[in-house]
């Protein structure tokens, strides 16, 4: 029957339509058009440069770090709100555990990342068990985080701050590893970025190589169906949140090691940050589809915008208003060209 409908499911798409259909694809879009944008409108010259991009990667490498593995969290069908407050927790928990309780510091990094795994899978016990959105629950855990914050902080300093030094045991050592600079085309990088950019190739191995990468599409796609297929929903959702939780404090560690310091309320409100760059990086948030790559595109987006409305002269004051008007583009953007992708499936 020469009129009969071929079954879609062998039909051959061509490579415009296979791009189309990358989560990633309107991510990177966007990155190339706000690069040219601020290099159109720099004032310095300098946009570009080594010097210009060590500045905007400087930004965005935290925020990608916890962004790649929110976008994880995203695709597996949740979220987690407390990773900001975790960023300045951890931080905090680290110089107190050195300064007041005498800890060596690779001591008190290996006990802060335990206590953050434990806070993540705490979440993850709570949202799996009670049912409850994962929205309220990780809401709930960013107040109590915030609070102890402030709390223990002035329990044990008297201050709302903790301070490390030079002569802190072993910090050369972790700051070597963790905080330090490295010098490219006569620019100084800091090595967040290549953390930023492991993490990133570690989170797109999971979902695209491993069997945990099909649990987690499955889970946040259609999660009973995946449990009737055998997938281990529970147990996914838990370590996913494990992993966010764990990724926010590896950056606190970064941060406190480099500024020598953490104040009680840093990092609040930061947890939008990674959201926005997952869901510009073409996650969903209704879960089930999304890439790692496009987190730390977003995050891109995001560091061009903190560096290159100052480099233009532009109000700084608008650049929160500006970040707002890129998570709204970028959204419609990727909900139009998938559309078009899936027209042209059927086609």
């Amino acid at each position: 029957m020469a009129n009969a409908v071929k079954d879609e499911r062998v039909q051959k798409t061509s490579p415009l339509t296979n791009l189309l259909r990358r989560p990633e694809f309107g991510a990177l879009m966007g990155a190339l058009a706000i690069f040219a944008l601020f290099s159109s409108v720099d004032t310095t010259s300098n946009f570009g440069l080594p010097g210009g991009v060590a500045g905007w990667t400087d930004i965005a490498a935290p925020i990608g770090i916890v962004a790649v593995f929110v976008a994880l969290l995203m695709i597996g069908g949740e979220f987690d709100l407390s990773t900001g407050v975790m960023v300045g927790t951890t931080g905090l928990l680290t110089g107190v555990l050195v300064t007041e309780l005498g800890l060596d510091l690779w001591t008190s990094i290996f006990l802060v990342l335990v206590f953050a795994a434990g806070v993540g899978l705490l979440n993850g016990w709570l949202v799996v068990t009670t049912g409850l959105p994962s929205f309220i629950v990780t809401l709930a855990t960013f107040f109590v985080l915030r609070g102890a914050n402030l709390a223990v902080t002035k329990q044990f300093t008297g201050t709302v701050r903790v301070s490390l030094t030079d002569e802190t045991a072993n910090f050369d050592q972790a700051a070597a590893l963790l905080a330090s600079k490295i010098e490219f085309g006569g620019a100084n990088f800091q090595i967040s970025i290549l953390w930023w950019i492991f993490f990133t190739l570690l989170a797109t191995w999971i979902l695209t190589r491993t069997k945990f990468g099909n649990w987690i599409f499955a889970s946040g796609g259609d999660a009973n169906a995946a449990r009737n297929a055998g997938v281990p929903v529970i147990r996914t959702k838990i370590i996913l949140f494990v992993m966010t939780s764990v990724a926010a404090a590896f950056v606190g560690i970064m941060f406190v090691l480099r500024l020598k310091g953490m104040q009680a309320g840093q990092g609040v409100g930061i947890e939008f940050f990674y959201i926005i760059a997952a869901a510009v990086g073409g996650t969903l948030l209704t879960g089930g589809k999304g890439s790692a790559i496009g987190a730390s595109l977003g995050a891109v987006i995001m560091g061009m915008a903190y560096i290159g409305i100052p480099y233009a002269l532009w109000d700084s004051d608008w650049t929160f208003t500006f970040l707002g008007l890129i998570l709204f583009t970028a959204v419609l953007i990727n909900s139009f060209v998938g559309k078009r992708a899936m027209k042209g499936r059927k086609k």
